[in-house]
């Protein structure tokens, strides 16, 4: 049996480079070994702070040989007039270690050529082994660094590297570091360890205190916290998030538990969540009724040694944190929310999109237009535009420049200490949602409308001075804000069409001269930005592509309406029994986009046929039915009304010469068909998408 260790030895990398490094390392060893065809029997990768690992179990001593069909030049360049083989052929046997008593004729689409049959004899697997310094220097990290004189751009400065065939080292050197068989334990309470079988590195570094497998650090923690909560009747919630960090900030947990003042528990809970989770990594203790307890569970890097000197310091650390909390928390609260609004126009919201105050009033104006869209009754405007004034005033607060993560939440509840309406102080907190992709939307109406004021805001302001995300950079959260867009309008059920929002956000920057002038690509860069944003929630709805650009083809227009296309479409696409009408309508949509329009009126007195009137008859009624059911966001008795010009489209054309010799005759027939294309492209255009029954 023989088999293979590779680590890389680092400075402590950051906690969310890890899962993902590790992930590479994984892929990438399978594809590597698959393309230098090594066999083995099973691949294990590992990680901490320090070190991400690779072991590859029983691989072959070498690489299996490979026989393969080679062509060479066609027949007719392979040979001359009179059958000898030509200097092409020649050349091509040569060049495969090969003669022409090796070749043999085989057509290929009707041609004949000359092949060869090529052997490639395996390679020692000790030979291949150093090639393995690519896969390293190739993992991808969110952040890179140069450090000493090293061109190698890397997360953290490689320290060591090991590397191990048996008990052999393969030799390569990445970045002046040259691979052994010695790697190092914990920083401070293990020893370098010497490595001489790949398959007791998971022990001796455990004997080293670290646990380099992160499921067993994950499992130990987990162990700890609950041996904790039942121990002492705590409620102690595990978030995953949270234990996926601290397992990546430790090589050695050992779980314990702290205390803090109980006279902290007077700033509010969230106060105390995010300042023991996001700032300290602790994870904060319950009672059975979700109330806040005066501990903390927290995760040491290495073992129970003097452990009461450990849970001392990290209480020492909480207490300053709280501390400072309550002195910001009543410092807060001797300004009004007039005071801390008039700091706004103080603070830059970007240098061309002025400042926060600016961006507070665009906010209450399209909140303005949103309410009169909606038809909401008086008070409900009133709280509306109310919130969307003070929507950002908790900013400038000490407590939120200290916790930005609790901005909106601390705004919520200043806004109750200064007597503002329930439904008011609800709107600021959930203005901000949803924080990321796929987090939960505002839960009142006036939290969606303001929301979607300053999202819609952001995006088209950004947008608009070039500052379109590109690649994975996207500093302003622009692509997470307009998926919130589409998802509140979705969840809503809002009639409004995006492109009508956007025109109305436009409209704000050009009246305050932010915007010199609004042009049709800087427009077009917007709408295409969503409709990137639309891509990705109708595919994560499970859209076949061919119908998410079917459904897209015009504007987004009414998203609740486009969605509801594209359910519709996708059931249709996979319906055997919808060939016939598909066929028809498809009929009509091919023959439109090869001819040209050259009149805009059908005239009924140059009808010829009663199929001709019905045809035309059916669509006026047609128009009437589906420009209702728009109105009603009925895509279902939209599609139907549609649906029902596919027997009349047929009579048509079975009683019809469109293309008639008559020039009138043939341009009004070709009219009626555009009108009657018109209708079914303003739903979607079928001809993109790749009807199953075709297959």
């Amino acid at each position: 049996m023989n088999n293979v260790l590779f680590e890389i030895g680092l400075e402590e990398l950051p906690a969310r480079f890890i899962d993902d490094a590790e992930q590479q390392l994984y892929d990438q060893t399978v594809e590597w070994l698959r393309k230098n065809r090594m066999d083995y029997r099973e691949l294990a990768t590992f990680s901490t702070p320090r070190r991400l690992t690779v072991l590859i179990k029983s691989i072959a001593e070498q690489q299996t040989s490979m026989t393969e069909a080679v062509r060479g030049p066609a027949e007719k360049i392979a040979k001359d007039d009179e059958g000898n083989w030509t200097r092409a052929a020649l050349g091509f046997t040569k060049g495969q270690g090969a003669t022409v008593d090796d070749i043999y004729i085989q057509d290929v689409k009707g041609t004949p050529y000359i092949f060869v049959e090529k052997h490639t004899e395996g390679l020692p697997t000790e030979k291949i082994l150093p090639s393995f310094k690519d896969i390293i220097t190739s993992i991808q990290f969110p952040q890179n660094m140069r450090w000493a004189e090293e061109t190698l751009s890397y997360a953290r400065p490689i320290r060591w590297l090991v590397a191990l065939y048996n008990n052999e080292v393969v030799p390569f050197e990445i970045a002046h570091v040259k691979t052994s068989n010695r790697t190092n334990g914990h920083r401070f309470l293990g020893e370098t360890v010497t490595i001489n079988d790949p398959l007791q590195y998971e022990q001796q570094l455990k004997d080293n205190y670290v646990i380099v497998n992160k499921l067993k650090r994950e499992k130990l923690i987990v162990e700890g916290i609950n041996e904790l909560a039942e121990s002492n009747n705590f409620k102690i919630s595990i978030d995953d998030d949270l234990l996926r960090e601290v397992c990546h900030l430790v090589e050695y947990p050992t779980v314990f538990l702290g205390e803090y003042e109980q006279s902290f528990l007077s700033l509010p809970a969230e106060v105390l969540i995010t300042s023991m989770k996001e700032h300290q990594r602790y994870f904060p203790v319950t009672n059975s009724n979700e109330e806040l307890l005066p501990y903390f569970v927290g995760v040491r890097n290495g073992d129970a040694y003097n452990l009461d000197t450990v849970i001392r310091g990290n209480e020492k650390v909480l207490h300053a944190r709280l501390a400072d909390a309550v002195f910001f928390y009543e410092e807060d609260q001797k300004h009004t929310v007039a005071d801390h609004l008039a700091t706004l126009d103080r603070v830059v919201f970007h240098e061309k999109l002025g400042t926060i105050g600016d961006k507070t009033k665009r906010i209450k104006h399209m909140t303005k237009h949103l309410t009169n869209l909606l038809s909401i009754d008086a008070n409900m405007t009133k709280n509306a535009l109310r919130a969307a004034s003070i929507c950002k005033f908790d900013l400038p607060t000490l407590m939120v420049n200290e916790f930005p993560e609790l901005q909106g939440v601390m705004g919520e509840k200043y806004a109750l200490i200064a007597g503002e309406e329930e439904e008011v102080a609800r709107a600021i907190r959930e203005h901000y949602l949803p924080a990321h992709t796929t987090d939960h939307l505002p839960m009142s109406q006036i939290g969606a409308i303001i929301s979607l004021a300053d999202k819609l805001d952001t995006i088209v302001g950004c947008i608009s001075i070039g500052l379109t995300p590109s690649g994975s950079r996207d500093p302003y959260g622009l692509r997470r804000q307009a998926v919130a867009v589409l998802r509140i309008l979705l969840e809503e059920k809002w009639k409004m069409t995006l492109e009508s929002l956007v025109d109305k956000a436009l409209e704000q920057y050009t009246e305050l001269d932010l915007i010199d002038q609004v042009t049709i690509d800087m427009k077009q860069s917007i709408l295409n930005f969503f409709k990137l944003r639309a891509t990705y929630l109708l595919s994560n709805q499970h859209i076949e592509q061919d119908v998410i650009e079917a459904t897209l083809h015009n504007d987004i227009g009414s998203f609740p309406f486009t969605v509801e296309k594209a359910r519709l479409l996708s059931k249709r696409r996979s319906d055997p029994n919808y060939k016939v009408i598909q066929e028809e309508l498809m009929r009509v949509l091919n023959m439109a986009s090869s001819t040209k329009l050259t009149t805009e009126t059908v005239d009924s007195s140059l009808f010829k046929t009663d199929s001709e009137r019905q045809l035309y008859e059916q669509l006026e009624n047609v128009r009437r039915d589906v420009n209702e059911a728009q109105k009603r966001l009925d895509a279902k008795s939209t599609l139907e009304h549609i649906e029902s010009l596919a027997t009349p489209i047929h009579t048509f054309f079975e009683n019809n010469m469109v293309m008639d010799k008559n020039k009138s005759l043939k341009n009004n027939r070709l009219t009626l068909i555009h009108q009657v294309a018109d209708v079914i492209l303003k739903f979607a255009d079928l001809t993109k998408i790749q009807w199953r029954q075709h297959f």
